[in-house]
């Protein structure tokens, strides 16, 4: 008895130095990551905002999924675990909450066109076990819903799980689904048009996100590669940028891309690292900011991202319940643009001082010119030589 009592004592002081050191981390995490985020924010071209935590009846945020920035009436839309979507103005003030009284039930992506009807998708439920696109209108009435399994040629409706959704300026929705290699594109009256699929050797790409932005170019992100695909308005592939890796500069598990319509400049949430990374339209990395913590300025696996019009950076933090919002540096933006603009003069400058290298570069990306070309050359060579040889005949 009196060993078993020891054994006892021991454990339950044991436990108490787990409880006691738990504490002291986290006091100590609490109390220094505002240090660190002065240092942080001083170092790179975003200022912290504010953090959005509830909605219009003062009720938090839990699990803050999705946030979109409609353009033409300048709001914020929100949607979180509890299965509801929160509108905001501008200025972050709640207006009120779309939930089941307005038919909304499981929302997990929404997009609004340019005439404001708004399209939400819903996942399948036990009363209606058919995933959706529901469609309402400026008034947030419902108008209408297309169903998947309506698709015609679409064989693969069962293992599709769709996730995100934009559009286009025709009216053109786009769709991507969980780990799902492709993207569909619908009509406005939910007819398929087209299965876009970038490919990597040879294998179609599995993606998790689709944004448009206000040129038209389609950006479409795979967790898979660590990659962003960016298309133009006609769906042809303009370029790709994205390495997988942990550390500053690479991506480890992107989830979602927002776009800065004023300036090209792309920004994806890196959701294992806590981060959100930038780059230039072009897809040259930039700077990041963020990382794991619980301070204004940090992140616990951010899941989405949007650009306002005013280019305020709004970002889903997920597992901190809320919604933080960010302002670029306009100097160090501008200080970008000077030397992207730097850049090109310098290009443009070295192809006018090097007229026959250029005619050479010109002719190897038309190797059909350059024969036509050779072809001539040669037929001018055999005249001059058979005037040569017949200078009576000339």
């Amino acid at each position: 008895m009196e060993k078993r009592a020891k054994n006892m004592e021991h454990g339950f002081q044991s436990l108490i130095r787990y409880v006691l050191c738990f504490i002291s981390c986290a006091f100590c995490f609490l109390l220094f990551p505002h240090l660190n985020l002065n240092a942080q924010q001083k170092s790179t071209p975003v200022t912290f905002v504010e953090s959005i935590t509830e909605d219009e009846n003062g009720e938090e945020l839990l699990f803050p999924s999705l946030v979109f920035a409609e353009p033409v009436m300048d709001e914020i839309y929100v949607i979180d675990s509890k299965s509801r979507i929160i509108v905001y103005t501008s200025d972050f003030f709640p207006l009120y909450t779309l939930g089941k009284g307005q038919g909304v039930i499981t929302p997990q992506g929404l997009t609004v066109d340019a005439d404001g009807n708004l399209y939400v998708l819903m996942a399948h439920t036990k009363d209606n076990p058919r995933p959706r696109i529901a469609v309402f209108n400026a008034c947030y009435k419902w108008v209408r819903d297309i169903y998947f399994d309506d698709l015609e040629n679409f064989e693969e409706v069962e293992r599709f799980v769709p996730d995100r959704l934009a559009v286009d300026k025709k009216g053109n929705l786009y769709v991507s689904g969980l780990h799902y290699p492709g993207i569909l594109i619908l009509n406005n009256q939910g007819q398929l048009l087209e299965i876009l699929s970038p490919e990597e050797k040879g294998k179609d790409v599995r993606l998790n996100d689709v944004v448009i932005d206000k040129a038209g170019n389609i950006y479409l992100v795979s967790t898979e590669k660590s990659r962003i695909y960016v298309y133009d308005k006609n769906r042809n592939l303009l370029f790709k940028f994205g390495q997988k890796g942990g550390s500053t500069a690479k991506l480890s598990q992107p989830v979602a891309v927002g776009i800065d319509d004023r300036t090209g400049r792309i920004y994806v949430v890196d959701y294992m690292r806590h981060t959100i990374s930038a780059y230039d339209s072009k897809g040259a990395y930039l700077f990041e900011f963020g990382g794991l913590g619980w301070g204004e300025g940090w992140f616990q696996h951010p899941k989405d991202i949007a650009v306002d019009p005013e280019g305020r950076v709004i970002i889903a933090d997920t597992l901190n319940d809320r919604v933080e919002v960010y302002r670029p540096n306009e100097k160090k933006q501008e200080e970008e643009s000077e030397q992207e603009e730097v850049s090109e003069q310098q290009e443009v400058s070295e192809q006018q001082e090097n007229p026959e290298q250029q005619e050479i570069s010109e002719q190897q990306e038309n190797p059909e010119q350059q024969e036509i070309s050779e072809q001539q050359e040669i037929s001018e060579q055999q005249e001059i030589s058979e005037q040569q040889e017949n200078p009576e005949q000339q």
